[in-house]
């Protein structure tokens, strides 16, 4: 008895039962039964890619007369969809699969080919419009997989990473000018060390962003290389020699971004130097997060039994047991968030540098992971500023009164009477209780004007000229 909620797909194994309301076709149906393995699946970034990709390559094929255009358009129609995400749930296959992503591909074929089939007027299951003979035209899942994992890289980290860090630097760049007149105490190994503003040490951190920033946009230059054209190894066997420079073309004005036919198609099938070494700027991005995240965690610790130089916001309670208290949450997040780009980070290394002959084999799990890492690293970024970094407070009152207490003080003393006397200065302050301004007047290294306009924290914090007297 046929089952109306199944319909029967062949391909070149023999036949498959695909959902009925599916787009999918059999080849995608036997990924779904090989790989039942993590139960996740490529987000939208790459799902676009794919159909930027088979957009690109309908149009190239349209123009070079390879595929007519009434069928052309209808592939191009179906691609926007794919493009827009009105397909997505559509994309069922697991990403630990054939190391080709050759399963992914033919998902997209086999899509694109049923909804192409649709518009021309045809069935579902029918092929009038062909998966591999039409929507794969010129193709191949080896080239094709590499160009949507490019496509999809270079994306995030323009239209998503890049955008959240500049709000981030924006917002510590807000708080270097807010507390540019805080004296606090600086810390060097975790000890008092001599005086620094509040603002010097968020200009760091806006610093470590901006170069960042700079880092990331480093890598457009080799992730806008297309393997797309050199199908199968990298000779180009089935495609026009125009194909690769027209698609390039086509994906370049679909993206915004600027995108050219790889150099040489061999290392761009082959290896994947240019997402590993990419994949390193996003690491580097999240050290300098997780950095600064412990570094204001540390600021804003107490409220009175920490440094407590920092007040931090009230995102949410912090215990379930303890009335009162309010953890750093959005801190801890960027934390935990650096440490799962550093796990993607191995993967992404490893598997760039485990290829194997004419095809590097981790292509799904490479991409799959550095889209994890800019989405998590764009997310986090833009909460860290808005829920975090925006609302803190200085506590200006506590860091003055902290900084007249820090035995470091007694570093401005060394040009005006010398190492060995400024460091008793210290080790007396230190073991009687005294500041070190006290000890110096009473042991009559300087006199009260004169400590006054040497121990002055404030310019501590700034570059002096010092005269050769």
């Amino acid at each position: 008895m046929a089952d109306d909620n199944y319909r029967t797909e062949q391909d070149s194994l023999g036949e498959m039962q695909v959902p009925a309301d599916a787009y999918w076709g059999a080849q995608t149906q036997r990924a779904v039964q090989n790989f039942p393995i993590s139960d996740v699946r490529f987000g939208r970034r790459f799902i676009r890619a794919l159909g930027v990709v088979k957009k690109g390559a309908a149009q190239a094929n349209r123009d070079l007369g390879l595929l007519a255009d009434d069928k052309a358009e209808c592939i191009i129609e179906a691609a926007d969809e794919v493009i827009a995400g009105e397909l997505d749930d559509q994309f069922v296959v697991d990403v630990f699969q054939t190391g080709s992503g050759t399963s992914s591909n033919m998902n997209a074929n086999e899509v694109i080919s049923n909804r192409a089939t649709e518009l021309y007027g045809g069935e579902i299951g029918t092929r009038e419009i062909h998966p591999n003979d039409h929507v794969n035209y010129g193709q191949s899942s080896n080239d094709v997989i590499p160009t949507a994992m490019h496509i999809s890289a270079l994306e995030a980290v323009e239209k998503d990473l890049i955008p959240a860090l500049e709000t981030l630097e924006e917002c510590l760049a807000a708080k270097e000018e807010e507390f540019a007149d805080v004296v606090k105490t600086g810390r060097t190994h975790l000890q008092d060390a001599t005086p620094v503003t509040l603002g010097q040490e968020f200009g760091g951190y806006r610093t470590q962003i901006e170069k960042g920033i700079t880092r990331v946009e480093a890598v457009r230059a080799h992730l806008g290389e297309l393997a797309l054209g050199g199908t199968a190894t990298g000779t180009g066997l089935n495609t026009h020699p125009e194909f690769p420079e027209r698609a390039a073309a086509y994906i370049s004005e679909e993206t915004g971004l600027e995108f050219r036919e790889a150099d040489n198609h061999f290392e761009a099938q082959a290896a994947h130097d240019a997402m590993s070494e990419a994949h390193g700027a996003l690491r580097t991005v999240a050290g300098s997060l997780n950095k600064i995240a412990n570094d204001l965690r540390l600021l804003a610790s107490g409220p009175r039994n920490g440094l407590g130089e920092l007040e931090q916001p009230e995102n949410q309670p912090g215990s379930s047991i303890m009335p009162g208290k309010i953890n750093p949450v959005i801190a801890e997040a960027i934390n935990q968030i650096h440490t799962q780009v550093i796990g993607n980070d191995a993967a992404v290394s490893n598997g760039a540098a485990d290829g194997q002959l004419d095809l590097n084999l981790y292509k799904p799990v490479l991409a799959h992971n550095f889209l994890q890492s800019t989405e998590i690293l764009t997310n986090g970024s833009e909460i860290f500023a808005e829920r975090f970094v925006a609302p803190l407070e200085a506590n200006k009152a506590f860091c003055e009164e902290q900084v007249e207490q820090s035995m470091a003080l007694a570093t401005a003393l060394n040009p005006a009477i010398g190492y060995d006397k400024a460091s008793e200065v210290a080790k007396t302050a230190l073991k009687e209780g005294k500041t070190v301004r006290e000890v110096t007047i009473e042991k009559g290294y300087l006199t009260e004007e004169e400590a006054d306009e040497v121990l002055d924290p404030r310019k501590m914090t700034e570059r002096v000229i010092l005269g050769d007297d």
